[in-house]
């Protein structure tokens, strides 16, 4: 069993990075894979070309920035954990590109991402912390994940790189949807009750 976080971070070591330590601790420690990705500052934005969606080919036809390899993880994990720096009141802008790329190939079609747990953080400032967070939430919310949580919202406070280490409340929600998660992947995995069917979902356009 394996859970893929993504790290929408621009920053190498920073807060974010702090967060995620913390969390593959506690999963580690319950016996579950646990793998970062960090695409960085240079992911590009989705075209919305629909290539991924027309072909069914759960990639992106952008291939030269890493996010095809991210797609590629988070179908074969059993959990995503999703976490943000926030960015002027919202996820910071490269997490926002992986995300529009992620979602779209692979769960806008034949949809690879239902029912896997799902989980968020972000770190902030000061403000902008639940907007980020709800953000988060509601793009797997989309998806037909299963939203795992914490104690409280996933929002740790810092702004330097390691303040987030003295935000003891937040790192130990951190701490404690790292345990969750491990519990929640490994509940998925054993149960025995099947699955109800999935049906495709109509789009429907407003204008006509």
């Amino acid at each position: 069993m394996k859970i893929v976080a993504i790290n929408g971070s621009p920053r190498k070591n920073g807060n974010t990075a702090r967060c995620l330590e913390a969390v593959g601790r506690e999963v580690t420690a319950a016996g579950v894979e646990f793998q970062v990705f960090q695409p960085g500052p240079d992911v590009r934005p989705c075209m919305a070309c629909y290539h991924c969606l027309n072909t069914g080919s759960l990639r992106c036809v952008r291939d030269d920035d890493g996010v095809n390899e991210i797609i590629a993880a988070c179908i074969e994990a059993d959990g995503i954990l999703l976490a943000s720096p926030v960015y002027h009141g919202g996820i910071a802008g490269g997490m926002k590109c992986v995300l529009d790329r992620l979602m779209l190939a692979a769960g806008c079609g034949d949809n690879q991402l239902r029912r896997k747990a799902g989980g968020a953080l972000c770190t902030l400032r000061r403000s902008g912390g639940m907007e980020t967070y709800q953000q988060l939430l509601g793009t797997m919310d989309a998806m037909e994940m299963v939203i795992v949580t914490s104690d409280y919202w996933g929002a740790v406070h810092g702004a330097d790189p390691g303040e987030v280490l003295e935000d003891q409340e937040g790192m130990a929600v951190a701490r404690k949807l790292g345990r969750n998660m491990a519990w929640m992947v490994k509940v998925l995995h054993d149960t025995a009750v099947p699955a109800p069917a999935g049906d495709p979902r109509p789009m429907m356009n407003f204008i006509r």
